[in-house]
């Protein structure tokens, strides 16, 4: 997993907080990355972030985090080694 940020963004930080509260074990693993670090990223999800991305590069949440809907992809997910 890989969460899409910037520097000193607060919604970003708020995104990972709530992630880790929600959902220990997969903040745990998820990687952070700067959306500026690479231009496709930065086209895409630019305006987005931060953005919560699944191992094959789907969304999973951006903006503020939705806990039941991540809970709804862990559930539908058993790769997922959470």
């Amino acid at each position: 997993m890989l969460l899409l940020t910037r520097p000193e963004c607060g919604l970003c930080e708020e995104f990972l907080e709530e992630l880790a509260h929600e959902f220990p074990r997969l903040a745990a693993v998820v990687r952070t990355a700067g959306v500026d670090d690479r231009e496709d990223w930065r086209a895409l999800y630019g305006r987005r972030i931060p953005v919560l991305l699944g191992e094959d590069g789907e969304v999973w949440g951006e903006g503020v985090l939705d806990a039941a809907a991540i809970a709804r992809r862990l559930a539908a997910s058993p790769d997922t080694a959470v």
